[in-house]
């Protein structure tokens, strides 16, 4: 299969995260054929179209790395029900201004992990909405909601549950196909 470029954004600003401990486990998951890259929004401002006719350099940049992946998988907690406000003014910088949608036609996938028995679903469905309107073809199955118990990854990015890691590992090999399948589609349009 074809090899692409995978832009991944962890959903939380913590070192800690346990969302970034995910995104790692996904990093060494990954088909060989993926080669994945995180894309930083820390340093972003808050957005505002007052920037629309001069992006600051941090966002020019931002918007530079996700024009240089094919793909972007969102590795995301759940705050209050929804996604992180981080994340969501990362998505504003990116799919501004009007007319220059970092996200058109990019192909895109979700998971997150959380302790709660439902993982970042909820999250995960307020997120679904927001790049639908960004119009970004959405891996909508598998869904991967990970309930994080203590343990279940290690500091070396080793996941401790058999199950949950061959899990994740087809996981990624479905993101793979998924990115595959929109390529050809947008291919056969062209």
């Amino acid at each position: 299969m074809a090899k692409y470029k995978v832009g991944y954004f962890v959903g939380s600003l913590a070192k800690a995260s346990i969302n970034r401990k995910l995104a790692g486990v996904l990093v060494n998951l990954a088909p060989p054929e993926l080669s994945m890259v995180e894309i930083s929004f820390k340093d972003l401002p808050l957005y505002s179209y007052d920037y629309d006719a001069d992006y600051p350099p941090v966002a020019r940049a931002f918007k530079r790395a996700i024009a240089d992946v094919d793909a972007i998988l969102f590795v995301t907690p759940e705050y209050n029900r929804s996604i992180p406000g981080a994340l969501k003014n990362a998505i504003d910088w990116a799919s501004r201004p009007w007319g220059k949608n970092s996200f058109t036609r990019k192909p895109s996938a979700i998971i997150g992990t959380s302790p709660g028995a439902i993982g970042t679903a909820v999250a995960q469905q307020s997120l679904r909405s927001v790049l639908c309107f960004c119009n970004s073809p959405l891996m909508n199955t598998v869904e991967a909601y990970i309930q994080f118990t203590p343990g279940l990854i290690t500091d070396e990015g080793e996941v401790t549950n058999d199950t949950t890691a061959e899990f994740l590992r087809k996981y990624m090999a479905e993101f793979h196909a998924f990115i595959a399948r929109v390529e050809r589609a947008y291919q056969d349009k062209a």
